[in-house]
């Protein structure tokens, strides 16, 4: 813990907002445009003590990367089957008694017009809460938004989050649209 908090001062970062004290949430992070939103937010969940689920392409998982995800959370995720990895979740939520999960609504780090909503079906069918989330290079800001529950409209929640994160100055601001 205190050598991950020790890293992020040494290079300046900082966290804006409160760290969330539910026992089950989504963090939804955004914009995700570099391996480096990865580090960052291993750095930042280590110095508080958390060790959450992440949602990583399958990709990712082959050795020695896909042992080193799998300690540190990451759930493998074929992209293609949308439904099971939302019902998985769900029912990870309902074993679990403390759960974090990261989820980036981009699904990728290329650039993209739509965002997926798979978190809003996890958090509605889960019934946790939304953290809205960022990482702000200029500034050098992880931005902690205020929990909160999805509303009937994947719409609004959707919009919610991004006027949460519109401020925020991803690595490679080319890569990342708010529409």
């Amino acid at each position: 813990m205190r050598l991950s908090k020790y890293i992020l001062k040494l290079f300046g970062w900082k966290v804006v907002g409160d760290v969330p004290v539910e026992k089950k949430m989504i963090v939804v992070v955004a914009p995700h445009t570099s391996n480096w939103d990865f580090v960052l937010g291993r750095l930042f969940l280590f110095s508080i003590g958390l060790t959450p689920k992440l949602l990583i392409k399958k990709e990712l998982f082959f050795f020695p990367l896909g042992w080193l995800l799998t300690k540190w959370g990451g759930i493998p995720v074929t992209r293609n089957k949308k439904n099971v990895i939302i019902d998985t979740m769900v029912a990870e939520f309902a074993k679990a008694s403390n759960m974090v999960l990261i989820i980036t609504p981009e699904g990728t780090r290329k650039r993209v017009t739509e965002w997926k909503s798979g978190f809003y079906h996890i958090a509605s069918s889960a019934n946790v809460p939304v953290v809205p989330s960022y990482f702000d290079y200029k500034k050098k800001i992880i931005g902690i938004g205020m929990p909160f529950f999805v509303s009937n409209s994947v719409t609004a929640d959707i919009n919610r989050i991004k006027e949460f994160v519109k401020h925020a100055t991803p690595k490679h601001p080319h890569l990342f649209a708010i529409n």
